[in-house]
Parts: C-alpha cells; sequence; structure tokens
C-alpha cells in the first residue's frame, strides 16, 4: 500500500537568525522566526510525512510550548518523525519539496539540503528533491518578509 501526503510551513524573517533551509546554514541577513532553528523546509516536509502516515502534523509531536524544542535543529525533528513512521511500519519512497524565498539566490544550496534531508531521513539522496522559486516581487516573500516551504512525500507500507 502507498499514501501520499502533503505539508506547508510558512515563517517570517527577521534579523538576528540563522537561515536554515533543508538544514544547510544558508549565508543571509535575516532568518525564520521560530520556536525551533525555524527551518520552513523541514517543517513542510514532516508535516507530508505525518500526513501520509495519518500520524498528525509537526505541533502535534514537536509543539512549541513545549521548551526541549527551543532552537532544536529540525533535522533531529525530521529523525524523530522517521522513527515514527517506521514505527507505524512505513518507510519513505520519495519527498519533493519547493522553497519559496525572494532572496537569498538558493540554487547553491540545493543539492546540500538534499543530501541533508536524505541524511536525516535515513534515505538516499535520489530520493529527495528540492527545487527554489521566488514569487516575482508577490506578496509577503515577494517583499523579503517571510519565507515558504511546500512538500509532498509517497510512503509505501513496510513488508
Amino acid at each position: 500500500m502507498f499514501r501520499i501526503g502533503q505539508g506547508f510551513d510558512a515563517h517570517p524573517l527577521v534579523p538576528g537568525r540563522s537561515l536554515i533551509l533543508g538544514g544547510v546554514h544558508v549565508p543571509h541577513d535575516q532568518g525564520p522566526d521560530g520556536h525551533s532553528d525555524g527551518d520552513p523546509l523541514i517543517h513542510a516536509i514532516i508535516d507530508a510525512l505525518l500526513g501520509a502516515a495519518a500520524l498528525g502534523d509537526i505541533g502535534a509531536h514537536f509543539p512549541s510550548s513545549d521548551p526541549q524544542y527551543k532552537d532544536v535543529d529540525s533535522t533531529t525533528l525530521l529523525a524523530a518523525t522517521v522513527a515514527l513512521l517506521r514505527e507505524a511500519r512505513w518507510n519513505i519512497a520519495n519527498v519533493d519539496a519547493t522553497i519559496a524565498a525572494e532572496k537569498p539566490r538558493l540554487a547553491p544550496y540545493i543539492a546540500a539540503m538534499r543530501d541533508a534531508v536524505a541524511k536525516a531521513a535515513g534515505i538516499a539522496t535520489q530520493q529527495v528533491s528540492i527545487k527554489a522559486t521566488t514569487t516575482d516581487g508577490l506578496g509577503f516573500i515577494g517583499r523579503q518578509e517571510g519565507i515558504a516551504a511546500s512538500a509532498v512525500c509517497l510512503i509505501q507500507e513496510a513488508e
């Protein structure tokens, strides 16, 4: 049996925070405001995986009200999510994600993001696709007030 999941996350950008996307530090003068490291790409992937397995959402498992998740590396949360999936007898077939950001240019970091996501999820880099786009100046992303990511995944029942 296969299941498909989708996830979305967005964060405002603020000065004084590191920009972490897909577990990779991307040099920029702003970063996502969030309880954890604020990595919207990983958060969208986590929600896609949890949704596919019908295991709730990121807030149910890693609530922002819990101090243990303050400034936590989101790849740690992804690894914990994959453990939940495996416990429920699901394996990841693939992940496909898109980051929407006006700046900085993300193409030079995509390969490292794919590697970091794959490593945290315990899958091959070839099972992870990450793309970046802009909104051509439209909306909060275009005004460089925030950053967003969406993800879809396919999971397969473990044998």
